[in-house]
């Protein structure tokens, strides 16, 4: 998966049969493969970074209001209590937020509203590095957004539900644990993007729901242990908004959501290139794949000008 746009070698291949149905075929290929381009009818990431940039601001505020939102309704409706079901509801809203973002945004930036994701592919050479910053400031400021967003719909009085529904090491746990499991809920994540969005090989269209789902998953597992957060942007956005508004904030267990889902996720990106090998796979197919028959296929019966159908004794043998 590229999110930037690769350079890539575009042929038409046509033939006739003696049918006298003309036939045409498309094949692209490239040095890399663009994210998402199966889950989008095969358009590519090519947006200047600066609506890339915008893209993932936007997203990520998002992700942060209807995602740490939920924690915060949550614990409204509980009057601050939190049950398992409760955390069920707040993992299937995080499902809905991410699908979405990612069907809004894919083809623009490809919503990767999450540090973690960035630096993961850029690790495996998905991403340039030279914009893995520029994504990092727009994915952190838009969360920020989000949460004072969050403190604007619930009063500020949501700096102190969870802090404005951050994340938190839960009670009876150490921070080697968060660190832990932080690290497996983004090595799921990553896993699933890479199997999904990245590997050409997957069923199209089911990209951003399965990543979502993969979110909601581990919500249910780690949220009681480190809130199940895998995105640093996610926390640090309630973070500086619960100071802002006057809360108290956690900033000592913060190294937790950057150490935990930065090396899970990177490792996650290795293991599946390593054990599945999407671009050997890949570049395989493309070497084996018959003459004409790589891309899309038209037809259309060729008629004389007459505009009467062309005797079937002489099929016209005209190619495109």
């Amino acid at each position: 998966m590229s999110w930037a746009a690769a350079n890539t070698d575009d042929r038409v291949v046509s033939f006739s049969c003696e049918s006298g149905v003309r036939l045409s075929s498309r094949a692209t290929l490239g040095a890399y493969e663009e994210l998402l381009s199966r889950e989008f009818g095969g358009r590519i990431v090519n947006a200047d970074l600066g609506r890339r940039l915008l893209a993932e601001l936007v997203g990520t505020a998002l992700l942060v209001v209807f995602g740490a939102g939920a924690v915060v309704a949550a614990l409204e409706v509980g009057h601050g209590q939190l049950d398992y079901a409760g955390l069920g509801i707040i993992g299937f809203s995080f499902a809905l937020v991410i699908a979405a973002v990612v069907y809004m945004f894919g083809t623009t930036s490809g919503a990767h509203i999450n540090p973690a994701v960035t630096f993961s592919l850029a690790v495996v050479r998905r991403f340039p590095w030279v914009e893995v910053i520029p994504y990092f400031v727009a994915q952190l400021v838009g969360a920020v957004i989000g949460a004072v967003l969050i403190n604007a719909i619930f009063g500020s009085h949501a700096s102190d539900l969870n802090v404005s529904g951050g994340t938190v090491v839960g009670a009876g746990f150490t921070k080697g644990q968060a660190v832990v499991a932080e690290g497996l809920g983004t090595f799921l994540l990553l896993a699933t993007i890479m199997a999904l969005a990245v590997d050409r090989r997957a069923p199209a269209g089911f990209a951003g729901l399965v990543i979502g789902l993969a979110v909601a998953c581990e919500i249910m597992v780690i949220g009681p242990i480190s809130g199940g957060s895998v995105n640093p942007a996610r926390t640090f956005g309630p973070y500086l908004a619960t100071d802002i508004f006057g809360g108290s904030t956690p900033w000592s267990e913060l190294w937790i959501y950057w150490a935990g889902p930065l090396v899970g996720g990177a490792l996650a990106a290795l293991a599946y290139d390593l054990i599945a090998q999407p671009e050997r796979a890949a570049a395989a197919a493309a070497a084996e794949a018959p003459q004409g028959t790589a891309g899309d296929v038209e037809g259309r019966r060729v008629l004389p000008e007459d505009g009467r159908a062309a005797p079937e004794s002489n099929p016209t043998t005209e190619g495109r």
